[in-house]
Order: C-alpha cells, then sequence, then structure tokens
C-alpha cells in the first residue's frame, strides 16, 4: 500500500490538482485510494467534495474534522467515502491548529536540560522528530486498509510537509514548465534529501518529475523541461506531460465530470485519457521497484 506524495517548492504548479487526479484514476482502476489532504487550504478536500456533490447531487457530509480524529489519535473516523474506492481524509480550518496542538503535545523536556543528561540541540532534535512523526504514527493505523494513500501538501517547508515526507513512500516532484517552477523543484529536491538524512525512519523513493506545460509547445516549456532532464536525468521525467488544458480548472469549480453522472464531452474523454496514461506509468514504475505485482 504504497504512499505518494505530489510535491514542490512553488505554489499554484498544478500538485493538488495532479493529486486528485491520480487517485481518481487509481481509484477507477479498482484500487483502494485514500486522498490525504495536509493542506489547510483544503483545495483537494473542495475538488473532492464538489466531485461528490456532482455525482450525488447532495453535500458531502463531513462530521469530524481532520484535526479532531488527530488529537483523538483515531483518523479512521474522519474519513469519508467520495466514490466507489476513493476516500477522502479531509483538511478543514481547524487544521491550522496542528502545529499548536504538536508543540503542546510534545514540549522540550527542560530538567534533563537543566540536569545535563541531554544537551538541548539533542533535545531539540529529539522533539522535532517526535512532532513530524506523529501523523506518520496515525496513518500507519488504517493504511493497510488501501491500496494507494495519496498526500497532499502545502507549497511551504512547514510542520504539514515534513509530516507528509515522514509518512509517505514514495515522491512525485511536479514541475510547471517555468524556471520559478524549476527552481522549486530543485529546492524541494535538496530539502527531500535532507530530510532522507537527517531522519532514519524516513525511507522513500523519488518515482519521477512530472512535467505541465504552462503553454503547449512554447519554446520555453520544451527548454525548461530540457534542463530538468539535466537536472534530474532524463529517465525521471515522465514520459506524460500533463498539457495546458482549460477543462482542468473548470473541474476545481464543478468537480471531476464522470460519463454517468454529467454533461461530458470530448474535451473530458481527452483529459481522463491522459491521466489514466499517467496513472499506468506511475504504476509500471512501481512495479519496477517491486512495489506492485
Amino acid at each position: 500500500m504504497p504512499a505518494i506524495l505530489y510535491g514542490n517548492m512553488k505554489g499554484g504548479v498544478g500538485k493538488t490538482t495532479n493529486s486528485v487526479m491520480t487517485a481518481y484514476q487509481l481509484a477507477k482502476l479498482g484500487y483502494k485510494t485514500l486522498v490525504c489532504d495536509l493542506d489547510p487550504q483544503a483545495n483537494a478536500t473542495q475538488l473532492l467534495r464538489r466531485t461528490y456533490s456532482l455525482q450525488h447531487g447532495t453535500d458531502l457530509q463531513i462530521d469530524k474534522t481532520m484535526m479532531v480524529a488527530l488529537t483523538e489519535e483515531n483518523i479512521k473516523s474522519a474519513i469519508v467515502n467520495v466514490m466507489d474506492n476513493l476516500y477522502l481524509l479531509p483538511s478543514s480550518e481547524d487544521f491550522k491548529n496542528y502545529p499548536d496542538f504538536l508543540e503542546i503535545k510534545y514540549m522540550l523536556d527542560k530538567e534533563k536540560i537543566e540536569t545535563g543528561s541531554t544537551t538541548l540541540q539533542a533535545e531539540m532534535s529529539r522533539v522535532k522528530e517526535q512532532r513530524i512523526a506523529y501523523f506518520a504514527n496515525q496513518l500507519v493505523k488504517v493504511k493497510d486498509g488501501y491500496d494507494f494513500i495519496i498526500i497532499d501538501v502545502p507549497p511551504t517547508l512547514s510542520i504539514f510537509t515534513d509530516s507528509a515526507i515522514y509518512a509517505t513512500n514514495y515522491v512525485i516532484i511536479v514541475l510547471q514548465t517555468q524556471q520559478r517552477s524549476l527552481d522549486g523543484a530543485e529546492t524541494f529536491f535538496e530539502y527531500l534529501q535532507q530530510m532522507y538524512n537527517d531522519y532514519a525512519n524516513v525511507d522513500f523513493d523519488i518515482i519521477g518529475v512530472l512535467a505541465v506545460l504552462i503553454k503547449n509547445s512554447a519554446g520555453l516549456d520544451n527548454q525548461i523541461i530540457k534542463d530538468a532532464q539535466e537536472d534530474f536525468g532524463e529517465e525521471m521525467i515522465f514520459n506524460q506531460i500533463i498539457r495546458h488544458m482549460e477543462r482542468l480548472k473548470r473541474y476545481d469549480r464543478t468537480g471531476i465530470a464522470e460519463k454517468d453522472f454529467t454533461k461530458y464531452d470530448m474535451h473530458d474523454s481527452r483529459l481522463h485519457y491522459i491521466y489514466q496514461q499517467l496513472t499506468n506509468e506511475i504504476i509500471e514504475r512501481l512495479k519496477d521497484k517491486g512495489e506492485l505485482q
């Protein structure tokens, strides 16, 4: 049951959209998939709630927030079903209190520092790891119930991102074809390396870099992809490129269109085909690593 995280240190690169669309396609393939929205802005949650409303004509009922479930050490109680094989651990406004909750729950042991049984630096490192490991320790309680877990994170260096990295098995770097996104991808890659080196219990692999075009067939797009191939290795770039499509923006507003539930046309069909191809490529890469049969 691999956990996959999409990331980049720059916002607005399509990280959330690609996370949700991949989860959607995995579910359509019959894989029981859980989306964990670790972004307090809750964009993945909003997209999936709109998708539920589009399919069912009613609002998705969320009785307990993830923040409450985390404080109760029972995240299973907050998970909701969006559609066949697709589940959501939803974010909400109160999730912004998560860092404060962790700070109170895991505090420095001042007595150990004062008595000299540990140094301030060592105690700070111990407490920091306890805090970022908390979500992973809760996720492991439900992990065996799913074939895939997709984790969405904010585009910042924060306890939210650290918690997600600590809990994940595989990382996909999302690269929008502009220089700031390439810079953000490189910074994110360096941060991943630092996390991997700093914590013995962190164990993940980077399975690829996903290119998202700003404009189709633009010279700058091609140059950024070429630079990414040089930086990360040509084999790391996914063959499937996500081209600029206005229909994706509409999904953010309406939910993901589906043949059986909504007005559906050739643009929707093309979009789903592209994400089917990307999802199949992810599955093949995981098989190559021995993760899937």
